[in-house]
């Protein structure tokens, strides 16, 4: 098979991961895997998953059945708040690899800081130590603000590879990008369309996307792309699939993006979830 339509991007660690990755919440049981696998054939080599997902068995199962080689598809699972311990941490992860049946993941996130708990910095230190065993290739975090990200930094010495967090045209979060962009950390958007719901409706989006002969979506995706962004789509039917990752071939200009920039809200959030109290368990 060809490799992916969709171009790499360099973390700091010097691997590589997709520009689009792959969504696969809600993706589970046998028509999870299928749902996957068409994913893979419609050019997605990264697939996004989590412990809290339940689904590690079915991105495994693709994995296997998808007809791509194992060292071109880019994996990632993510670490729960109820896990943070550090011994929990690295069993967690054992678990993960044994619920996927793969012998590395290629990123491995802490899902949330829940900093009321305040273990956060302890479950980095089994996420060092799970990559210096070969258990995972990339180390990252979801969630994280700046704070959370400096103490990690100053208490391990180790900054992460990847920030996932919340991020759409009503959410820019460009503080953050840019906090992130100075320390070497590669942004993720996790919602990437807004949860698909008043943002793909929106008067604005509409008008870019007739002005470049685009949909709605692909204009959210490629504003995105152009402010540096790795974002996460997901869809489980192969035409919405092949569409999601076909933002390569146009570009938005800097009024596009200026008059896209007008949609920020003050906090933005679709659910409130804001990682300084915000407790995933």
């Amino acid at each position: 098979m060809a490799r992916s339509p969709i171009p790499d991007i360099t973390l700091a660690d010097g691997h590589t991961i997709p520009a689009v990755v792959f969504g696969s919440y809600g993706m589970n049981g046998r028509a999870g895997a299928a749902g996957m696998v068409q994913a893979v054939k419609s050019g997605y080599f990264g697939i996004d998953s989590a412990f809290n997902y339940e689904n590690e068995g079915a991105v495994g199962e693709a994995v296997r059945t998808c007809g791509v080689a194992r060292d071109l598809l880019r994996i990632t699972s993510k670490l729960p708040g109820r896990h943070h311990a550090r011994d929990k941490a690295l069993l967690t992860i054992e678990e993960s690899l044994f619920r996927a049946g793969l012998e590395y993941f290629d990123s491995y996130l802490i899902h949330w800081p829940n900093p009321i708990n305040d273990r956060y910095v302890e479950a980095w230190g089994a996420m060092i130590e799970a990559q210096k065993r070969g258990m995972v290739r990339s180390i990252g975090v979801c969630n994280f603000l700046p704070a959370h990200l400096q103490r990690l930094i100053d208490e391990t010495g180790v900054t992460p590879a990847i920030n996932q967090i919340e991020l759409h045209p009503y959410f820019p979060q460009e503080e953050q990008r840019a906090w992130d962009k100075a320390h070497g950390i590669v942004t993720q958007a996790w919602s990437p369309l807004g949860r698909a719901g008043d943002l793909l409706a929106d008067p604005m989006i509409a008008a870019i996307a007739t002005e470049v002969e685009r949909s709605p979506v692909q204009v959210i995706l490629r504003w995105h792309h152009q402010l540096g962004v790795i974002p996460l789509p997901k869809s489980a039917t192969p035409e919405r699939q092949v569409a999601n990752r076909s933002i390569f071939d146009f570009a938005l200009n800097d009024t596009h993006m200026a008059r896209i920039a007008t949609l920020a809200r003050p906090d933005g959030r679709i659910e409130g979830q804001d990682p300084a109290v915000y407790q995933e368990m």
